[in-house]
């Protein structure tokens, strides 16, 4: 955007934020489309099955989000951080496997632990994707991308997860 001098409407906007902006909206369509396959693989009956199949799914937007942002993929190093990213958040992993472990029991283990994975299986892969954006969006790569620095940012986008994937569902 060029601006003029006399124009006290207009606002200057850096090339770096606007090339940030220009990747935000497809990243985070990105995101949902992949929340919502995770929440699909929540439903899935076999226990660990289904974090097996979570895991992949996040792989693969991780995957889409470098494309977005032209960072190079390189799978060990996105699994790697996926599997710290969600470790260092051991309740709410402990979570997803009752959910999932729940399965076992049939009739009501089945509906309980489906339902209770989808939803947590849609609220961590909204919070891993909101993590790489934000990494992303500054200038980051995976090769300097350190979970522990996202932690408490992880948290806060689980519980925001958490909504996105209830509307989902609702919708």
């Amino acid at each position: 955007m060029t601006t003029t001098a006399n124009s006290a409407t207009e606002s200057t906007v850096s090339p770096a934020a606007a090339d940030v902006s220009m990747h935000r909206e497809p990243a985070l369509n990105t995101v949902k489309s992949y929340v919502i396959a995770s929440m699909a693989v929540g439903l899935v009956p076999v226990p660990v099955l289904d974090v097996a199949a979570l895991i992949g799914i996040q792989m693969k937007m991780v995957h889409s989000l470098c494309n977005e942002y032209g960072v190079p993929f390189k799978e060990k190093v996105g699994r790697s951080i996926i599997t710290s990213l969600i470790g260092g958040i051991l309740p709410t992993v402990a979570t997803v496997s009752l959910a999932s472990v729940v399965k076992i029991i049939p009739g009501f283990g089945s509906l309980a632990g489906g339902a209770s994975m989808s939803i947590l299986g849609g609220a961590l892969t909204y919070a891993v994707g909101r993590v790489f954006i934000s990494h992303f969006e500054k200038n980051g790569t995976l090769d300097d991308l350190d979970p522990a620095q996202y932690r408490e940012d992880l948290k806060s986008a689980v519980e925001e997860g958490k909504d996105v994937a209830a509307a989902a569902k609702a919708s």
